[in-house]
């Protein structure tokens, strides 16, 4: 666990960085920090490794008082991930990923046997380690600058902004290569965006921080998004919010059944029953097909939400992990189910 006890950051001009901070990041969560430039968010992370000093208060990660170790070797245990990767140009992916092992004193071969072993972990070719940086897209150099953080197997992880510099598509596929990790390593995250989207898929507990920094409000998105503390968290939020919400619940209590007879609109499918598009029964010669987008049961209410406005039969074909069509499901339904899902989660909250 990261505990902040009566934390102040003050800098030398007078500027409160991070005002009286109380807080507490759970072992194997991912902690969002949020909120508008210049509210400390960044500040707070980088006072976990030291690489700024607070003012005052106690700042504890796994027990231990940061301010009791040696800095240089508190960083080398705690992995860092930036927006920018800050990979060394002159290195290879492989050197650059065994930074850290190399300066905790292991072997040269075991060090980059690890980093051979994490570019398959973050998803990259075994041919990536022998590029150099400047080789690489900017998705895969975030991965390498990733991989190079869990190279050392360090608890907690910290990670400032580190999809910020990429487009939309590959911010996604970043977001989603997160989440399998830590699925699978279960690591302690401190995650700094100004992307309430991104928080709101990533965290499992989101802080939001004001002007300041003030620490508003620090809960689980869904209830932050279903009751947040005080209107500048509302404003922080959004108008969408009660959309937000909805990606949070996911379809997989939404019935489904066989596509309705008689209608103007059937479902063309292939050979292994994948859906492949709506046809217009009506039609006076044979079309070209409307798009279909099927989901899955894991998939967001608002995914479905915003399906079933797209289809032309009102419907939403739902699919099975091999991609073959299981039924379908209206757009009355995941209305209904929006609307339950919305107000279980504040009463819950």
């Amino acid at each position: 666990m990261i505990k902040f006890e009566a934390v102040n950051k003050r800098f030398p001009n007078g500027t409160t960085a991070v005002n009286d901070l109380n807080l507490e990041m759970a072992d194997g969560e991912i902690t969002v920090l949020v909120g508008s430039s210049g509210c400390g968010k960044t500040t707070t992370l980088r006072m976990i490794n030291r690489m700024v000093e607070p003012t005052s208060g106690t700042i504890h990660v796994g027990g231990k008082d940061v301010l009791t170790q040696d800095a240089a070797q508190l960083r080398r245990s705690i992995g860092y991930v930036i927006q920018q990767s800050g990979l060394f140009p002159h290195r290879t992916v492989l050197d650059n990923i065994a930074t850290v092992p190399l300066l905790l004193g292991w072997g040269r071969k075991k060090a980059r046997a690890r980093a051979a072993e994490l570019l398959q972990t973050v998803g990259l070719q075994a041919d990536a380690g022998k590029r150099y940086p400047h080789q690489l897209s900017g998705g895969q150099q975030q991965r390498v600058g990733v991989a190079r953080a869990l190279a050392a197997d360090p608890p907690v992880l910290l990670m400032d902004e580190p999809f910020g510099a990429v487009d939309p598509v590959v911010r996604t596929q970043l977001q989603d290569e997160l989440l399998r990790l830590q699925q699978e390593l279960g690591k302690t995250i401190v995650f700094v965006t100004h992307d309430i989207d991104e928080a709101v898929r990533l965290g499992d507990r989101i802080a939001v921080f004001r002007t300041g920094g003030h620490l508003v409000q620090c809960a689980s998105p869904a209830e932050l998004l279903a009751r947040p503390a005080d209107s500048f968290v509302a404003d922080f939020l959004g108008a969408e919010r009660g959309l937000k919400l909805l990606s949070l619940s996911t379809l997989a209590d939404v019935p489904q059944g066989p596509l309705p007879e008689g209608g103007r609109w059937e479902l063309a499918l292939d050979e292994a029953r994948a859906p492949l598009g709506w046809r217009d029964k009506d039609a006076d010669a044979a079309g070209d097909l409307l798009p279909v987008r099927p989901l899955r049961d894991g998939d967001s209410l608002l995914s479905a939400l915003n399906e079933s406005v797209a289809s032309p039969a009102g419907l939403v074909a739902r699919i099975d992990a091999k991609g073959a069509l299981t039924g379908v499901t209206s757009r009355e339904d995941i209305h209904h189910h929006a609307g339950t899902a919305h107000a279980a989660a504040r009463v819950v909250a």
